[in-house]
């Protein structure tokens, strides 16, 4: 009786193309993943300011709003511009941020805008690039201007 030692050709054929097929649904999948990682990311560099941006509003420290006294920096790694604008007579206030990497999300812009009724921050996303898809959105994020506050 002859043992067989090793795979045949067809046996490695088959392999080859499940690898093939997993691929082509992971590779997608993960691109999608790191997209809305990065959009979350460029969030998360502007939420810090938040804070920062209340309590001037608050205690009416200053007429203008701006990056340095939201203790924000002009620009991260993930954010090519960071910028703050507002008032503290109108109380109005929006944290900005355009992001950087994958060419999904790269160019749109990631705002945090004070809402002067409520005073609560709503996240928008603007300028988006031409490969932009909606599921890049974070959690609570909306897609275009925020919503209207509620009577």
């Amino acid at each position: 009786m002859k043992v067989q030692k090793g795979f045949t050709l067809i046996e490695l054929m088959i392999v080859v193309a499940i690898i093939a097929i997993l691929a082509a649904i992971a590779i997608p999948a993960y691109q999608n993943y790191v997209a809305r990682a990065q959009v979350t990311a460029g969030l998360a560099d502007i939420r810090g300011g938040v804070t920062a941006v209340e309590e001037a509003i608050n205690r009416g420290e200053a007429v203008t709003i701006d990056a340095a006294l939201a203790g924000l920096r002009t620009s991260t790694a993930r954010c090519g511009s960071i910028s703050v604008t507002g008032s503290v007579t109108t109380g109005a206030a929006t944290l900005s941020c355009v992001l950087l990497g994958n060419p999904r999300v790269a160019g749109a812009t990631v705002n945090l805008i004070r809402d002067t009724a409520t005073g609560a921050f709503n996240c928008t996303v603007t300028t988006r690039p031409a490969q932009w898809n909606d599921q890049f959105l974070p959690t609570g994020c909306g897609a275009g201007a925020p919503p209207a506050p509620t009577p």
